[in-house]
């Protein structure tokens, strides 16, 4: 199935290459067009002026866009050009209801859509081994597989539209209390002088390692935090979370929390940076407590 890819950022250009890999990249769209471009040059495949004529080149479309406005912005760009035989795979990570307001627009066509959030970080949309959550029409899930399979090792189906965008929701929840338990026991073995490289060799092999602790710990070792996952592109996916649990009259503490680290982070001019920064405020509490 010809495929198009829209959104080449951090985890959208390794995507959009291993589509290419698997021989099912037909083109590519990027708002800075010379990022569409230029990946285009190097993969063979085209790189239209525009997303309508993006979805009249390839019957599937994979959205990886940053908010939940782009991917209705890009919808509404592309729904003219739909048919019955085309289909929208969403990649974004936004909320259950832009999920299903988007396939309500993409039915108008008679298209499908699925909302399929991935986690996994840079390195697993390098390496194809994302882990992929899907909302939407069983049938339409089928048809998907090969597209979902170049790019994901883990897939699953988890239900009707807008499933996978609450599946992934309670993944980033998950996230937000391990990126405190990590940036908090590093900060505290740091304030004891333990010698950290080897902290992070031994409590990687026990029971409160996790893929974070084993490869972002040593940002928090270095003091340096490139952007795996930024910053503030994680306060957007928890705001999501905080609105979701809102309509079911709930608040979540560790969101909460975790949403007030990185409101300071970003005031601070750190919003770029990779979530491991929360290792900053970590250690100033015991920077302070020594003052």
């Amino acid at each position: 199935m010809r495929t198009g890819f829209v959104g080449l950022g951090a985890m959208g250009m390794h995507m959009a290459r291993n589509l290419h890999a698997a021989g099912l990249l037909g083109g590519v769209w990027n708002r800075t067009a010379h990022k569409a471009q230029a990946l285009a040059a190097e993969l063979g495949c085209a790189a239209p002026a525009s997303l309508a004529e993006l979805a009249d080149l390839c019957p599937a479309l994979v959205l990886c866009v940053s908010a939940d406005a782009d991917v209705l912005e890009v919808i509404e760009s592309i729904r003219a050009r739909l048919t019955p035989e085309s289909l929208v795979i969403d990649c974004s990570t936004v909320s259950d209801e832009t999920a299903r307001a988007a396939r309500a627009r993409v039915r108008l066509s008679g298209a499908e859509f699925l909302d399929c959030p991935v986690s996994g970080g840079v390195e697993g949309a390098r390496l194809g081994t994302l882990a992929i959550m899907v909302g939407g029409e069983a049938a339409a899930y089928e048809r998907a597989r090969p597209v979902l399979a170049s790019f994901g090792k883990s897939i699953a189906y988890f239900g009707p539209s807008g499933s996978g965008q609450a599946a992934k929701a309670a993944n980033q929840i998950m996230c937000a209390g391990i990126i405190q338990a990590v940036a908090e026991a590093m900060a505290f073995a740091q304030a004891h002088g333990l010698p950290l490289e080897q902290l992070v060799q031994t409590l990687g092999q026990g029971a409160g390692s996790s893929w974070y602790f084993v490869h972002r710990a040593p940002n928090m070792i270095r003091g340096s935090f490139p952007a795996g996952f930024r910053v503030r592109l994680h306060a957007k996916d928890l705001g999501v979370c905080h609105d979701m649990a809102a309509r079911l009259g709930v608040e979540l503490p560790v969101v909460e929390r975790m949403l007030g680290e990185y409101a300071e982070l970003i005031a601070r001019g750190y919003g770029d940076e990779d979530i491991s920064a929360d290792f900053r405020l970590k250690a100033e509490l015991f920077a302070r407590a020594r003052a």
